[in-house]
Order: structure tokens, then sequence, then C-alpha cells
């Protein structure tokens, strides 16, 4: 079983999402394996892979109905699962399994830090600033729905908050850039690491009679 090469493929009767992670490099024609039917939203993944270092392949298909919330949410969940499935199979790698980051572009700046310890919460917090509801024909609760679902799908603790900014444009790469930095942290591998948690609590069981 590969560590660094992780592929996950999701079903439903709307949507069939495929996301392969390779945490070992950033392939040099990484932007070409996200292919995702919305630019803007393609581009936004793009910052993930680049600040994170990781490269991050992405497929959809949907039915017959074009849902934008279909998606966001799926593929945000899709994209949590192949990041926690990471984490759990690098554990005696010394994944670290947590990390935080901080990006800027221009006037914008956004604070993201992630942790896989089993707990699904997404905390987002843009009073800053004023959000636009729409940018490059993406809304605004379109991209914090794939982070809503990224949360549930890997089992992990995010808190996005958007500090400064007034261009939408800005404010989103901002955001997304925060974000890789703070999943290129997580999947780091520190030999001092090596089998343990994000946490203190260590792996969690759950036994059921």
């Amino acid at each position: 079983m590969n560590s660094n090469k992780i592929t996950v493929t999701r079903k439903t009767t709307e949507s069939e999402m495929k996301v392969e992670l390779d945490g070992s490099a950033l392939a040099p024609d990484y932007r070409s394996k996200i292919r995702t039917p919305v630019p803007f939203f393609s581009h936004m993944i793009e910052h993930i892979a680049w600040r994170a270092g990781i490269t991050i392949c992405v497929d959809i298909s949907l039915d017959q109905f074009f849902l934008h919330h279909v998606i966001y949410e799926d593929l945000g969940i899709t994209f949590g699962k192949a990041a926690r499935e990471y984490i759990l199979r690098n554990k005696a790698n010394g994944a670290t399994g947590y990390g935080d980051g901080i990006g800027i572009i221009d006037e914008a700046k956004a604070e993201c830090a992630v942790s896989f310890e089993e707990r699904a919460y997404f905390g987002f917090d843009a009073q800053a600033i004023k959000l636009p509801a729409s940018t490059e024909g993406v809304n605004s609760e379109d991209l914090v729905t794939f982070l809503e679902g990224f949360c549930q799908g890997a089992m992990c603790t995010l808190h996005l908050d958007l500090t400064k900014g007034v261009n939408g444009h800005h404010i989103w790469e901002a955001a997304f850039r925060a974000f890789g930095i703070a999943l290129g942290r997580a999947f780091f591998l520190d030999e001092r690491r090596k089998n343990m948690s994000a946490g203190v609590a260590g792996s969690v069981e759950f036994l059921i009679d």
C-alpha cells in the first residue's frame, strides 16, 4: 500500500467524485489534473496544492441536474476522506496531523488552522470584512460549503478567519492559501512524531455491543 498516494471515489445518485492525493511532490503539470466545471473553484484547489506542495487530482461527474451545492459539498467530503486516509496511513511515518498557516495577497489576509483528531468541526469567521456574496461566478456560500464538507469527510477540526480584504478574488485566494499551508504542515512527516496522534487523547475507539 502506497502511503503517499491516496485515491478516493465517492458515488451517489447525483454525482461521482474522484480525488487523488500525492503527498510526495507537486507535479509539474499539477494544474491540468484539477478538473472541475467551475474555473474559479479549480483555481482555489490550485492554491491548496501549490501551498501544501501536494498534487491534487480531481474528476467530477454529475447527473442531468447541474447543482452547484452538490459540486462543492460532495467534492469537499471526498477530498476530506482522502486527507484523513493520508494522515492515517502515514501515522507510522510521523504525519504531524495538525498545522496552521497565514495567507496573504495584496490587501487580503486569512488565518487557518487544522487538526485531524476525529472531531468534525468547522469554525468560520468573516466578521472583520465585507465578504461578497459571489466572486468570479462562485457563491461564497458554496466555498464555505466545500470547507464544511472537507471537515465532515476528514473528521477534522478546521478554523478559518478572514481578517482583511476588500477584493473578493483576493479574499478567497488568501483563504485557500492559508488552508493549503495548514494542510501541508499537517501532512508533513516528522521523525519525532512516528506513531503519534495530533492530540494527546490518541486514537479514537468505539466499543459497540
